[in-house]
């Protein structure tokens, strides 16, 4: 790539032994129609190939970074201080950026300078369905536990938030992204908007990080996330019980 001094978008891509989907997720970076970014590749010390694919795009990513790491949010971390843009999105090794998609986003953060986080509307592949995640809504973020945003793919926010008040917390083992929107969006009351339903910016392949973890640790983390971030006792508990039993169901009608 064309090294930019100081680029808008830094877009980092966290990977770990996963040989079978780095190349499309690279491919998918390098094809954006919008240039003005940097390309950021954090590979926590692969040993399955992962490295050999690397080194074939050496001339055309930015920053390639080989570490043994604590974590994805640990690594996803370290991309956040290496990065120089002034937007950060993270597209994670798998999933994959639309050719306008950049384009998209900045076309929206131009419209709205005050503005310091989009979503992006990402179509997100399920075992048995695809569904499409647009949007956000403050309400289901502090009444559900299924927030309905896109997802880490869609999720662009400027380096000064996080250098203002904190990056992903690595003390959670699947759920810093929702602590992340919890305090952001909620405590600190930062401003966003997001691209159209139409506006497809991004695909988030099955099998991802978060399908390692089963339903019951993902609502007692974000549980903990709730607590840990003064919501209501009672309320919490209240909310915990209600996505239990939905869980529940949905076990029994499959």
């Amino acid at each position: 790539m064309n090294k930019i001094t100081k680029p808008l978008f830094s877009v980092i891509t966290v990977v770990k032994n996963d040989k079978s989907g780095i190349t499309k997720t690279i491919k998918s970076i390098l094809n954006q129609s919008y240039k003005n970014f940097e390309y950021l590749v954090i590979d926590g010390a692969s040993k399955d190939g992962t490295l050999s694919i690397l080194s074939k795009y050496k001339n055309k990513i930015d920053h390639i970074v080989s570490k043994p790491d604590k974590g994805i949010y640990f690594a996803m971390n370290r991309g956040i201080k290496i990065a120089k843009g002034e937007i950060i999105v993270f597209v994670n090794s798998g999933d994959l950026f639309t050719k306008n998609a950049l384009k998209i986003i900045n076309n929206i953060f131009n419209k709205n300078k005050n503005l310091d986080f989009v979503f992006g509307t990402v179509k997100r592949h399920y075992s048995k369905a695809t569904i499409l995640k647009y949007g956000f809504n403050k309400e289901r973020l502090k009444y559900n536990f299924d927030f309905a945003t896109a997802h880490s793919t869609g999720f662009f926010l400027k380096k000064k938030i996080f250098l203002k008040y904190g990056m992903f917390n690595t003390k959670y083992n699947c759920s810093a992204d929702y602590d992340l929107y919890y305090r952001l969006i909620l405590k600190k009351k930062i401003i966003g908007d997001y691209s159209k339903k139409d506006q497809l910016i991004g695909i988030v392949a099955s099998g991802g990080f978060s399908s390692k973890f089963n339903f019951f640790e993902h609502i007692v983390e974000e549980t903990k996330i709730r607590l840990n971030n003064n919501q209501n006792f009672i309320f919490v508990i209240i909310i915990f019980l209600n996505a239990m039993i939905k869980g529940i169901l949905k076990k029994i009608i499959k």
